[in-house]
């Protein structure tokens, strides 16, 4: 690989210490995973991921949403994990809290489990414990997602859908409403992925090529917590490049 993209959940804390590790040769692509709450294909509320790259994190609205959303987290898991220790299960919601750090999210909670000898797999955690049917589940309040699109956009940054036909997830985004979004300057959209089928991932080209979107591919790795490689999905170099151009601003560093 020769581009990397930082991506955590409602942060950009990782950034300076990536920007310290990177070695010779390869380029980074600082940016985040926002929480956001689009519209279903049934037109009810559905969560979304919009990958932003490239953005000025010191934007005022910025740093008062992702104030927002961060608090968000650290709500969520505390209450799951008093939850499940009301249940008399082995999970510290204070321990929780202080592995996961800013980005505090169901994975942290589930490598909990795991490490408690609860599961044996993060994957069995989700399926059991903490998908939205589960008995420990917390809803959070997201951006919405017209909005978070045009907050990046104002502070210089690039935005993508993630892995929008993730079926194995839940509810889908309504495709029309990735249409609409197009038009008020959404920026791309991820077809190649881990959750996506093959026919799912050309279909997410198909559309990006029919509104003018780029087509970007990710591994969305996530350490062990995943069993997806490093690099296993990529972004062709014309996307990269045509997302490059668009951003106003962060620049990516070179090693």
């Amino acid at each position: 690989m020769d581009v990397l993209a930082l991506t955590d959940h409602d942060t950009t804390a990782g950034w300076d210490e990536a920007v310290a590790a990177i070695p010779s040769g390869l380029h980074l692509v600082r940016g985040m995973e926002m929480s956001c709450t689009g519209r279903g294909e049934d037109g009810l509320p559905v969560a979304v991921h919009l990958l932003a790259y490239l953005f000025d994190p010191e934007d005022p609205a910025f740093i008062v949403e992702l104030d927002r959303l961060r608090g968000e987290r650290v709500s969520r898991i505390r209450a799951m994990a008093e939850r499940m220790a009301a249940d008399g299960l082995p999970i510290d919601a204070d321990a929780v809290l202080a592995q996961a750090g800013p980005a505090a999210g169901r994975p942290h909670l589930a490598r909990a489990l795991v490490d408690a000898g609860v599961v044996d797999t993060v994957g069995e955690a989700f399926t059991d414990l903490l998908s939205p049917r589960g008995r420990y589940y917390v809803s959070k309040v997201d951006t919405p997602l017209t909005d978070a699109v045009q907050m990046v956009n104002a502070a210089g940054g690039v935005t993508v859908i993630a892995h929008a036909r993730a079926r194995a997830r839940g509810r889908l985004l309504a495709l029309d409403q990735i249409e609409e979004l197009a038009e008020i300057g959404l920026g791309g959209v991820e077809a190649d992925h881990p959750d996506h089928s093959a026919a799912d991932a050309q279909s997410m080209r198909d559309l990006g090529e029919r509104l003018g979107l780029f087509v970007t591919g990710s591994s969305d790795y996530h350490g062990r917590n995943k069993d997806v490689a490093l690099g296993r999905f990529t972004t062709d170099p014309g996307a990269y490049e045509a997302l490059l151009d668009r951003a106003k601003g962060v620049e990516v560093v070179a090693g």
